[in-house]
């Protein structure tokens, strides 16, 4: 029993893998994000967070990047909820750091914040490290995602990124709320 559940749980990842390589960025082919901003109501949180959370203390290169995220955000005229998305997802996709290639560590051809793939249309390896366009690259998917301002924040950030683990996102939810609500207004 114990081989068949391994078997099982890699054919589900080996799904995974493929549905990224295959598929892409939902926003590969999207059109621009438009950089109107808007004067809607914020609305930061959807609901508390899902399980248990993670933290990690900051340096001023993570800071920076988050800033960059909330930057990216405010330019594409989306509210703190998409910067709580975009910051949690990076949190799980690099710790904020804007990872270059790591060699044997790295996952296949990840770069960047939210290690996005050149091979899977996410951009350049130099767009890809870029943290505004990288930010706008997973934003572009992120609008795409039908109710994504309502759903749990993982859900929105797995449909997005087509993460081998799904659930990883909603550890960093309560970290991402409080860097965007320290952040949004500096």
């Amino acid at each position: 029993m114990n081989t068949i559940f391994r078997k099982s749980m890699l054919s589900v990842a080996g799904l995974a893998f493929a549905g990224g390589v295959f598929a892409g960025p939902i926003a590969a082919h999207a059109n621009p994000v438009d950089a109107k901003p808007t004067a809607a109501a914020v609305h930061t949180v959807a609901a508390k967070p899902q399980g248990a959370q993670s933290h990690i203390d900051l340096n001023g290169e993570q800071t920076g990047n988050v800033k960059a995220i909330i930057a990216a955000t405010k330019k594409a005229g989306l509210p703190e909820r998409a910067a709580v998305i975009s910051i949690a997802t990076s949190l799980q996709e690099s710790k904020l750091e804007n990872l270059g290639h790591l060699g044997d560590a790295n996952d296949h051809d990840s770069l960047g914040l939210f290690q996005q793939r050149p091979t899977s249309g996410w951009g350049t390896p130099e767009q890809i490290t870029n943290p505004e366009y990288s930010t706008t690259a997973f934003l572009k998917g992120l609008k795409q995602v039908d109710g994504w301002q309502d759903m749990p924040l993982t859900d929105a950030a797995q449909t997005v990124q087509v993460s081998a683990y799904p659930d990883a996102y909603a550890q960093w939810q309560q970290q991402a709320t409080d860097l965007v609500a320290q952040h949004w207004n500096s």
